[in-house]
């Protein structure tokens, strides 16, 4: 009887439990540059954005919310929809491929000659004070030449909410490929 009157109890708890609903997110790629011609790419060097390195806390599925100076919350219901290092590296190559017009830009290597850029991300996320924080250094080898840069940017959301923090993080991004393009361009 006690048996019983538990599973009911269980029962009549799980049918009044209201259902979560998952999000899932993904950084806006924008429109993706028209192939070069190899008369064009040839005058410049290709460039091989290697798969973008995120620490182990970004890594996961789930968006990050920075709650103060030393903690972090991983969202179980707002969820990027693939892989954030790979969304990052796509978007780099579409962002790059766009600031970088004439020069081949891929998340590949498409030949022996080519330039080479690392980017290890160290942080991608919301935080407590309305702000987004896109923060890491990369690094471009050109010719034999290294050359490193940092970037730390913190931007203001203008909304609240995964979906503006997610376009905030994309802007913050497209920030760092165009200082990225910036010194590529610098190089020739």
């Amino acid at each position: 009887m006690k048996k019983g009157l538990m599973i009911g109890a269980m029962l009549l708890l799980a049918g009044c439990s209201s259902t979560v609903e998952t999000t899932y997110y993904q950084l806006p790629t924008g429109a993706v540059m028209a192939p070069v011609s190899s008369d064009a790419s040839s005058k410049q060097p290709m460039l091989w954005v290697q798969q973008v390195s995120v620490p182990d806390y970004l890594a996961g599925n789930g968006l990050v919310y920075q709650t103060s100076d030393v903690k972090y919350v991983i969202a179980a219901n707002n969820l990027w929809a693939s892989p954030l290092d790979q969304q990052l590296q796509q978007t780099l190559v579409n962002n790059l491929s766009r600031a970088l017009p004439g020069r081949l830009v891929s998340g590949s290597p498409l030949a022996e000659t080519h330039d080479t850029l690392t980017v290890n991300v160290t942080g991608f996320q919301g935080r407590f004070d309305g702000k987004a924080i896109v923060s890491g250094e990369w690094v471009l080898q050109h010719e034999g030449r290294l050359i490193k840069h940092g970037f730390n940017l913190t931007l203001p959301q203008t909304e609240d909410g995964y979906d503006a923090l997610v376009r905030t993080l994309a802007l913050g991004w497209q920030q760092v490929a165009q200082q990225i393009a910036n010194n590529a361009i610098a190089l020739n």
